[in-house]
């Protein structure tokens, strides 16, 4: 491959058959192959190498790996005065792999800022899978039962994939990044891969990382790619979160 060129993979080729990410296009921003599968093995394969997929309904499996890279490190989660009172106030509930397979679903729901969505059914069945194999992870936020809020994705060593997140309630996916970013500090994890910077991620304690400085982070913190099991095991008050009991 050229670096203005995009490889393209067969479901034959080896699961770690991926070119450099330093071949990645520069426009569009990241695009470094086309094709293959969505095994669990490719999927692993592509995320400890700083690639992730992401195309839709139409397209054919898109492989991309941007730079910069927007990251969080787990201990600099921002949390603002505002959020501070409003998790005080709010009588939401954090679970952990209670809902994977609702949370997954609600990100997949169209948004108000865009036409279609990249959470195919393809892509939800292939993380599901990775879900029941023990590298997928789902954080839900609940409201008197119901389901208002959510993170899904990948951990693996001390790097965790974040994938998408939704919200249908004020405050919702922050509670549950929140949450998420407590307990990964706790457990000495690296960052949270962000994957594609926002206004709104910024506002959160998230930064830019060069490809190659994501890509070093990689090498050290998801070896050997370890899987996380030791997840808070029952539902979690919103309002602890600001205390001592979210990180246990």
């Amino acid at each position: 491959m050229s670096g203005n060129r995009v490889v393209w993979l067969s479901p034959n080729d080896p699961p770690d058959a991926f070119p450099d990410i330093r071949l990645a296009l520069r426009e569009p921003d990241g695009l470094l192959a086309a094709g293959g599968d969505l095994g669990s093995e490719r999927l692993l394969a592509a995320y400890v190498r700083g690639i992730f997929p992401w195309f839709d309904e139409n397209q054919p499996i898109l492989w991309w790996s941007p730079d910069p890279r927007c990251i969080i490190e787990p201990r600099k989660f921002h949390v603002s005065r505002r959020l501070k009172r409003s998790i005080r106030r709010t009588d939401a509930e954090i679970s952990v792999n209670r809902a994977f397979s609702d949370v997954i679903l609600a990100c997949s729901a169209p948004r108000r800022s865009q036409a279609g969505t990249w959470i195919t059914p393809e892509i939800v069945t292939a993380y599901e899978r990775l879900h029941a194999e023990g590298w997928a992870h789902s954080i839900e936020v609940r409201m008197a039962g119901a389901l208002v809020g959510g993170i899904y994705g990948l951990s693996i060593g001390r790097v965790f994939f974040g994938e998408s997140m939704f919200s249908r309630a004020d405050n919702a996916s922050k509670f549950a990044l929140l949450a998420l970013s407590q307990w990964l500090s706790a457990r000495n994890f690296a960052l949270i891969d962000c994957q594609v910077a926002s206004p709104h991620l910024f506002t959160l304690g998230a930064e830019l990382m060069s490809r190659e400085q994501f890509r070093g982070v990689l090498e050290r913190a998801c070896r050997p790619a370890t899987k996380l099991s030791d997840w808070p095991r029952t539902p979690l008050p919103v309002s602890a979160l600001c205390g001592e009991a979210a990180l246990q």
